[in-house]
């Protein structure tokens, strides 16, 4: 038995599933995940010390790769002063100001330590602020774990083809209405509806938890358009996007201008880091300032922010622009591959996010998603995992580009991937 199998066993005497988040269990590939030991830049080791080069990078949050020296030495440093205190430090005002200065719509936030409790929190506040209780979503986003979210999502609900979650109350969950995303008609039909109960409209711009999936054309503009004239908010979900589309995230890249962003990943460097938002007319309304009660006994921890801190530093427009390239060319690259073996496939990236389907036209839509072929995503994954490269375990996931993966990387993970697709058929 191998060292990840035999750690694989104790663990599901621990854990459901042997796992502290779903989609790490593998379920949506089959077969037994592996036990990570280490990161270095591009790749990783697991226990029984087999390398891999790394597109999952944590989901998304390490832009700079595995164990960046530049995060590693602020961590050294805030460590010698002492983890956690519950008291304001420097660090939250300068993460805060560098958060900011790449995105000037946020005008006031505050910090949390995860996606859910972001975009919870935003949620709550959009409610506050409007006076009414619905929220729009679309069809395989995921916004987090919180019950609000948990209709039609994305991410891990998606992989495990459940359509919703038990245990969130029908009463809630008949206040998020959901659309197909890239459908603006579908969003003012359910404002005609109910113009009068909803709060807010929350979308990811660019969708990465239902695989990725681009917007089209003047789609985030609509929703600008549809939540102004209504006097909805409109919360863009930027834990995934933010800086990684553009250096100022979704808002940057496609010129449209939310109310509230949430955000994640990136700004924690690899440590649990998040935070809500936007307007400071809106963002007054959260306590003490407002009635609006959020709290976090570990919120802006000086670990945390100087983690986030030395991240967006280093996270220069030269690195993200060398970044993209990188990723165009991978995307580029599977294109070729896939058309010269003949195999149905499409492919698209935004900034440093990318994603692929089995299939051979665009996908607009998380229905257009699911017509992929899962089986040959499966036969592909485990192919491509046995050489060397490690993708997301599901079809329904967006894979991410590091500061750390360079040309050769590149060509080695192209040159793999050409045999895994040979091998999958």
């Amino acid at each position: 038995m191998s060292r990840s199998a035999e750690i694989m066993r104790r663990a599901r005497e621990l854990f459901p599933g042997g796992v502290n988040s779903p989609v790490r269990a593998f379920r949506g590939v089959e077969g037994e995940p592996f036990v990570v030991a280490r990161g270095q830049g591009a790749r990783i080791w697991d226990v029984d010390g087999k390398e891999y080069i790394d597109y999952v990078l944590s989901w998304g949050p390490l832009v700079l790769g595995h164990a960046a020296p530049p995060v590693l030495e602020a961590l050294g440093r805030a460590m010698q002063e002492g983890t956690s205190f519950g008291i304001p430090t420097e660090l939250e005002v300068r993460l805060g100001e560098a958060v900011r200065a790449r995105m000037p719509h946020v005008e006031m936030m505050r910090f949390v330590s995860s996606g859910t409790e972001a975009t919870m929190s935003a949620v709550r506040l959009a409610r506050a602020f409007t006076g009414r209780d619905a929220i729009v979503k679309f069809d395989g986003c995921y916004h987090g774990h919180a019950d609000s979210f948990l209709v039609r999502a994305g991410s891990g609900v998606a992989t495990l083809g459940l359509p919703n979650s038990p245990g969130v109350p029908e009463a809630l969950a008949s206040l998020t209405l959901t659309a197909p995303f890239n459908d603006a008609d579908a969003v003012r039909a359910i404002f005609t509806a109910r113009r009068e109960e909803i709060a807010a409209i929350i979308v990811e711009p660019v969708v990465g938890n239902a695989g990725l999936i681009l917007p089209d054309p003047g789609f985030l503009a609509a929703l600008r358009a549809i939540a102004s004239e209504h006097g909805a908010l409109l919360i863009f979900d930027e834990v995934m996007t933010g800086f990684r589309v553009a250096p100022g995230g979704a808002a940057e890249r496609y010129a449209v201008t939310p109310d509230l962003t949430t955000l994640g990943k990136v700004i924690g460097g690899g440590l649990p880091v998040a935070a809500y938002g936007g307007r400071r007319e809106i963002m007054e309304r959260v306590a003490p300032d407002g009635p609006v009660y959020q709290a976090g006994t570990l919120s802006g921890n000086p670990l945390a922010m100087a983690a986030g801190l030395a991240t967006l530093d280093a996270l220069t427009p030269a690195v993200h622009a060398a970044m993209e390239a990188c990723t165009a060319r991978l995307v580029q690259g599977l294109r070729e591959i896939a058309q010269r073996r003949r195999v149905p496939f499409t492919a698209a990236h935004a900034g440093t996010m990318w994603g692929f389907f089995f299939r051979d036209e665009p996908v607009r839509s998380y229905a257009d998603a699911k017509t992929a072929d899962v089986a040959r995503f499966r036969r592909f994954f485990h192919a491509a995992l046995l050489r060397g490269v490690y993708l997301a375990p599901s079809a329904f996931e967006a894979g991410f580009m590091s500061a750390a993966h360079r040309e050769p990387e590149i060509d080695l993970t192209l040159d793999r991937l050409d045999a895994a697709l040979a091998a999958a058929g």
